[in-house]
């Protein structure tokens, strides 16, 4: 057995960009000339993780995707309320059931013997439970700095993994298809307004929100000066929405994706509704629930998101 060292991970330059690992330490026993474990400082504390673990249980959508993406297989995920788009993962007999991302099964953890748990702000609260269980990291997005925390968990779980390179490449392709993005939606003039839709009522997001990403990330130009930040939004009523008068309205359906039944376009598009702007220059945007309200904050539905928006507003 070798002695203790410290090494910190450098900085990593992508796209002409330092985004410093400043999340990740490594710290650990020294065996065969190589380190055992490394240390991770992430929302909720510092954490000796096992170097490369393989034994991991997801229960961040997000985190999820990008391991997908980076060909990495988890042995437990959260398979109710998992997006379409995972379905080959669901249906993997060999990966097992842990519950919901609201509601996580920690008998089915711990059956599995995981030697790492990510999770994010959908499972905060239940931090102290599931790190007794295995080291856990907090991985979930920031509202705040959406992007760049974005990019720094893409390439933290790459080196986690060991697929560095593999989410390098991957990350530097979706940017350029942001910057393009981008470069289009700050010079639009038109003003939006991105809400929830849920059981005939109106939820509103704004910067720095849970869909932050049009405004924050896409440069869309906001219609209303919303301070509420909370997970719900800010309940508006029509004649609110009448009034602020948006040029684009973007509607997530949350029922379509906990419940899986549509809302009934009558009841979203109502009499009041129709006066906007928006319903007159028919600019009203239906986004994929899957994408917007279920997942985010991993390289699949980041990319989808931008995809889903490029197609609609051209």
């Amino acid at each position: 057995m070798g002695n203790l060292f410290i090494r910190k991970w450098t900085a990593i330059g992508l796209m002409g960009m330092l985004f410093a690992l400043g999340s990740c330490n490594s710290t650990g026993k020294v065996e065969g000339g190589k380190q055992d474990t490394v240390e991770i400082e992430h929302k909720l504390g510092k954490t000796k993780i096992p170097k490369q673990p393989s034994r991991i249980v997801v229960l961040d959508i997000g985190a999820l995707e990008t391991l997908h993406e980076l060909g990495v297989t988890p042995i437990g995920i959260p398979k109710k309320f998992m997006p379409n788009y995972l379905d080959d993962l669901k249906n993997k007999t060999a990966v097992a059931d842990v519950g919901s991302v609201i509601e996580p099964d920690f008998e089915a953890i711990s059956a599995l013997n995981p030697d790492l748990i990510l999770i994010s702000t959908r499972q905060e609260r239940f931090y102290k439970e599931l790190n007794d269980i295995a080291p856990t990291i907090f991985i979930g997005t920031d509202n705040k700095d959406y992007l760049k925390s974005f990019e720094r968990n893409t390439l933290l779980l790459g080196q986690i993994v060991g697929k560095e390179k593999e989410a390098k490449e991957k990350l530097a392709v979706l940017q350029e298809e942001i910057k393009q993005a981008q470069a289009k939606y700050a010079q639009d003039k038109n003003k939006a307004l991105f809400v929830l839709f849920n059981n005939g009522r109106f939820s509103a997001f704004g910067k720095g929100s849970r869909f932050g990403f049009i405004y924050d990330v896409l440069q869309f130009k906001p219609v209303m000066d919303l301070q509420d930040e909370s997970v719900h939004g800010q309940k508006i009523s029509n004649e609110l929405v009448v009034e602020a008068n948006p040029d684009y309205l973007f509607i997530v359906d949350r029922n379509a994706a906990v419940l899986g039944k549509v809302a009934n376009k009558a009841d979203v598009e109502n009499t009041l509704i129709k006066q906007t702007k928006a319903y007159k220059n028919h600019a009203i945007y239906y986004l994929d629930p899957n994408v917007w309200f279920i997942s985010g904050g991993g390289l699949t539905s980041v990319r989808l998101m931008v995809k889903d928006i490029v197609q609609l507003v051209n």
